[in-house]
């Protein structure tokens, strides 16, 4: 499996840098027009972008750079040989409508740098969860604005364009070829023993020439130094210390993974959105879901910035309230997949309430948009209850895949944490909203509790009224979660007896007793990042530490699944939203007071 080093920043993500070649193979940006994401890439045998460089016009391989992340997020690779020090970092400046490549030398004796980038741009893709090239018409020519060429794709008017731009006079060429647009940027300068020497290739993102040419020109007139530094005091300042340096890169490389690949700005439209992953990698991405950005993500967007978390919920209840509860959505807010889900109707409440618990904003409660959007809430809820008992159906489980029974314990519960909310912020319904939460908190110990051969008792996980009922669980919506949702105590009978049930080695989908004890489920049979998660918020927190530490994941990024010997993702590369609750998960398992700087 190939490793990579994600990097971006709001408008620019750079998903697939290649450890081993040193290769950015593609570059992706979100359009709102398109309502998704726009990809540009290489070939399978020549990437987008590939960074060289030629000591007196021999060239030395970029392969087998030793890469760290500094200050957690900007890539940098560095190789020692016998006659250089190469070091090449990959900036995306915060705040910025492009990003940076700098390559620098520091040859052993006097000599001829020459320092380049090379690729093609072979094609241009849509993605939303399933990718489409696109089939306007690329080009590639001199540009009036710089001292190099634009790259620029029009389907009848313009569409999109980069441009590259150096801190040093260079040569640019440009070819049409039967596989794309190849090109290559060189700049050879005389270095002597002991000094380094650098060059860097800002590229800029626009709309047309003049936007991406200038988004260019103004990273050159700020200059390395000043882009790297605000971007570094701006990591610094969100950075999380925990009690081991192994769970602070854990922590800070999800953390900023989370908030570049969950978040970012449309390069059209320059709004805030919200998606499961921006990076293609990952299998449903640049589409939206209320679950995965709300109650995965929003805990660590809000821990790291509370004006972000403002703005995500502003485009929760404006561009996507009218679908809230369904399946998934596009970024502008329409229909991606119908299906409805209780548990993505009622996260919006939940997440409202993290933030005013934060920032005590009721300002913003009162706006007539969030207002409008709970009224929308509870008329939804509604359709859903039971005509004679106070439960909800759903019709797709926290997984989007169909339930077997139309009542889940888990979903329930979340619905009864968002009557009580409601009935806070609502003081002319409260005392009928209150009564609601204890009926459905009634109907669950009721109707949702069974007993095993044993007369033991214990949350069934779905049921159907008339007597029907299974035993299973799901990562993303996990019966584990009853006592973090505060619906009961750890020390309730019934709920240890169905965490025994389900961590059991008896159980279908319960991976006990391999160094990754975790959960799985059909939709992915290993075990899931996110049953980690649960298991640090449920009081397994020593297990999942271990666990954490062996568990390479995607290259130290979250994914959907890991392998349950070696930890290696098996699916879900890139999983941006799992990452922010990962974070959040451990964040809250080291507060606890737990073993966390023990392992």
């Amino acid at each position: 499996m190939e490793r990579y080093l994600p990097t971006g920043n709001e408008m620019i993500s750079l998903p697939k840098l290649n450890e081993q070649t040193a290769a950015i193979e593609d570059l992706t940006f979100l359009s709102m027009q398109q309502r998704g994401m726009i990809e540009l890439c290489g070939t399978e045998n020549v990437p987008l972008m590939q960074p060289f460089i030629q000591i007196d016009q021999e060239e030395l391989a970029l392969t087998g750079l030793q890469w760290s992340r500094e200050h957690f997020w900007i890539p940098v690779g560095q190789k020692e040989t016998q006659s250089v020090s190469v070091k090449l970092t990959v900036l995306t400046p915060v705040g910025e409508r492009g990003f940076a490549v700098r390559i620098a030398a520091m040859p052993k004796a006097d000599c001829r740098v020459t320092f380049g980038l090379r690729g093609l741009w072979s094609k241009s893709v849509h993605c939303v969860n399933e990718d489409k090239e696109l089939t306007g018409h690329a080009y590639m020519y001199e540009s009036a604005w710089n001292s190099s060429f634009i790259m620029d794709y029009r389907v009848g008017f313009p569409a999109f364009a980069l441009a590259p731009m150096s801190d040093h006079a260079g040569k640019s060429e440009w070819a049409q070829t039967e596989d794309g647009i190849s090109y290559q940027i060189s700049c050879a300068l005389d270095a002597k023993a002991g000094q380094e020497e650098a060059f860097t290739i800002f590229w800029g993102l626009g709309f047309e020439e003049v936007a991406a040419a200038t988004s260019a020109k103004e990273q050159l007139r700020r200059g390395w130094n000043w882009l790297y530094r605000k971007t570094a005091d701006w990591l610094d300042k969100r950075t999380v210390q925990l009690p081991t340096t192994e769970l602070t890169e854990v922590y800070n490389v999800n953390q900023f993974f989370c908030l570049f690949y969950a978040t970012g700005r449309t390069f059209d439209t320059e709004e805030l959105i919200c998606a499961t992953s921006r990076s293609t990698r990952y299998y449903v991405s640049a589409a939206y879901w209320d679950r995965d950005s709300l109650l995965w993500a929003f805990p660590t967007i809000l821990r790291a910035d509370a004006a972000l978390a403002k703005e995500v919920l502003t485009y929760v209840f404006t561009r996507q309230r009218q679908n809230i509860g369904v399946h998934s959505r596009f970024i502008d807010g329409t229909m991606l997949e119908p299906g409805f889900e209780l548990d993505e109707l009622v996260t919006p409440v939940l997440a409202l309430q993290a933030y005013l618990s934060k920032t005590r904003d009721e300002a913003f409660l009162q706006e007539r948009f969030v207002q409008d959007g709970l009224s929308l809430i509870l008329a939804r809820l509604r359709e859903a209850r039971h005509p004679d008992t106070a439960l909800y159906e759903t019709f797709l489980q926290p997984t989007d895949d169909e339930i077997v029974h139309p009542y889940l314990t888990y979903d329930n519960v979340l619905v009864w944490r968002a009557l009580q909310l409601l009935a806070d912020w609502r003081p002319a319904q409260r005392g009928s909203l209150l009564a609601e939460a204890d009926a459905v908190r009634a109907a669950i110990f009721t109707h949702c509790v069974k007993k095993d051969a044993d007369g033991q008792p214990y949350f069934a996980w779905s049921v159907d009224l008339a007597g029907h009922h299974d035993v299973y669980d799901e990562p993303p919506g996990s019966l584990q979660l009853l006592p973090y949702y505060g619906f009961c105590e750890r020390t309730d009978v019934i709920w240890q007896n169905t965490v025994r049930m389900i961590r059991s080695a008896d159980y279908k989908f319960s991976f006990a007793g391999k160094p990754i004890a975790e959960i799985g489920c059909p939709h992915a049979p290993w075990p899931w990042v996110l049953s980690l998660c649960n298991s640090l918020l449920c009081g397994h927190a020593e297990q999942a530490l271990r666990e954490l530490t062996i568990m390479p994941m995607d290259n130290g990024i979250a994914c959907e699944s890991v392998d349950a010997d070696t930890g290696e993702c098996t699916t879900g590369s890139a999983f941006a939203t799992c990452a922010g609750f990962l974070c959040h998960a451990l964040l809250t398992a080291c507060k606890e007071g737990s073993s966390c700087g023990t392992i």
